[in-house]
């Protein structure tokens, strides 16, 4: 596809590397001439310095035969007047980035009158990944599936765990779980594990499995549990606002520290549950009086990476049952990794995965249509969702009989509203929704995953 993407922020830095990745034609435009000659000296990609969402700048871009224009400038308005120029001046597809709060409520409204393929809200997908591993605090990630009845729940095991030292075999005649091994993570290795695979401590685990099968594993192998009943976040941004405004229908109670007194008032006029303090976060004495050592959770989303670090380690040095740690740079990820943080969410990562299945699913849709794809070990390991369609090569042969490629794993099928962890006997039909994990093999069609 001809994508032109405006805006090189960090989201925009991210959309450019991995939409180039996937072999689609990339033009940038900024009105930033060091970020526009950034992006086109680390990948093979054109770029434009102006403003976006003039006509003569979007010309120059190739608007007129470009497939989907994408606006994730720091200005919501911009962003809608870019896909509004981009459908007069080319008629392509348009996404826009639309963070406000103000505007949460209109998401469905703006895109209805103004055309827009898909309006992305990072800040928003990720207070909601942080509600969720809130929810459900022995995940580090957790991401819903067929509409939210089956999940892909990531965890890490500890050296003394009961499954350290067994085979995924092992385990499976130990503790019969009703669930699906679908990727581990150990160092800088990424498996897709099979029936003689040995787990190791520190091993980080995905599973695929219902939410309640999920949490019976989970009560199975004794993992680390508890219910979270209150939180310490430090931060009063964006994602702050909505993480109050999903946790308020919740029995979580959120304490917020935030220095900006201005900001102080907004979250505690507009959420009335919420205790808010105004102070500096970095003040450990404040921390401790806060009642940091006896909080369940404790969320780091203040505006640096160092910070947020910083202020969770000291969290963990506390005794903090769960930590969440927000994290703009991922140039870093093997450092972070190594500091055993629990929870790290990126915001551009986690927006990014809903574009690239939209580019997938609008590039081929013959046989079957993307409805999920997630990143389960960056640049290594994904898992996505399709609904198969009437004349799929994949329909009506037991899984034992497909020849599938190297690093695949059929993990779910979802049919009428029921769930099905496959086994080889299994075979997929119209109308199912099958979770693919692969390795090392982007998918654009749920026959990719078979030898031609």
């Amino acid at each position: 596809m001809k994508i032109i993407i405006v805006g090189c922020g960090r989201v925009g830095q991210t959309l450019t590397e991995k939409l180039n990745a996937d072999g689609n034609d990339i033009t940038v435009i900024d009105v930033s001439s060091e970020k526009v000659n950034t992006l086109t000296s680390r990948f093979d990609v054109l770029g434009v310095v102006g403003n976006g969402a003039t006509h003569a700048v979007q010309r120059e871009a190739g608007i007129d035969s470009a497939d989907l224009l994408i606006a994730v400038t720091n200005s919501d308005e911009l962003n809608l007047l870019c896909c509004l120029v981009a459908k007069k001046e080319g008629n392509c597809q348009t996404i826009a980035r639309v963070k406000n709060p103000e505007y949460s409520q209109e998401t469905a409204y703006l895109q209805n009158e103004l055309g827009l393929a898909m309006v992305i809200n990072p800040e928003y997908a990720a207070a909601e990944e942080i509600a969720r591993v809130l929810r459900f605090p022995s995940a580090i990630k957790i991401e819903p599936f067929g509409k939210g009845k089956v999940e892909l729940v990531k965890f890490r095991l500890s050296p003394d765990g009961l499954l350290a030292g067994l085979s995924v075999k092992e385990m499976m005649m130990k503790f019969r779980p009703d669930i699906l091994v679908c990727s581990v993570e150990r160092g800088e290795e990424a498996y897709i594990p099979n029936g003689d695979f040995v787990f190791q401590g520190k091993d980080v685990v995905s599973i695929i499995a219902t939410p309640k099968n999920a949490n019976d594993f989970f009560i199975k192998i004794k993992y680390k549990g508890h219910s979270i009943k209150d939180a310490i976040v430090v931060g009063g941004g964006v994602i702050t606002h909505y993480l109050c405004e999903i946790l308020e229908r919740s029995n979580i109670s959120l304490k917020v520290i935030e220095k900006d007194f201005k900001t102080c008032e907004e979250i505690s006029a507009k959420w009335g549950k919420t205790i808010v303090i105004n102070g500096n976060a970095s003040d450990q004495e404040l921390l401790l009086e806060e009642g940091l050592s006896t909080t369940d959770a404790f969320v780091a989303l203040a505006h640096h990476d160092e910070e947020n670090v910083l202020l969770s380690l000291f969290a963990k040095e506390a005794g903090v049952k769960k930590l969440v740690t927000k994290i703009n740079r991922t140039d870093y990820d093997r450092v972070i990794n190594r500091l055993d943080l629990d929870t790290v969410v990126c915001p551009k990562n986690v927006v990014s995965g809903e574009i690239l299945r939209y580019v997938r699913a609008t590039k081929n849709s013959q046989g079957s249509n993307m409805e999920t794809l997630y990143t389960i070990i960056e640049n290594k390991v994904e898992a996505a969702e399709f609904i198969v369609k009437d004349g799929s090569p994949i329909i009506g042969t037991p899984l034992s009989q497909l020849k599938f490629k190297k690093n695949v794993l059929v993990a779910s099928i979802v049919r009428n509203g029921k769930v099905m962890i496959p086994r080889g006997q299994d075979f997929i039909q119209a109308g199912d929704a099958v979770i693919v994990i692969t390795k090392g093999l982007p998918l654009e069609n749920i026959a990719d995953v078979l030898e031609r």
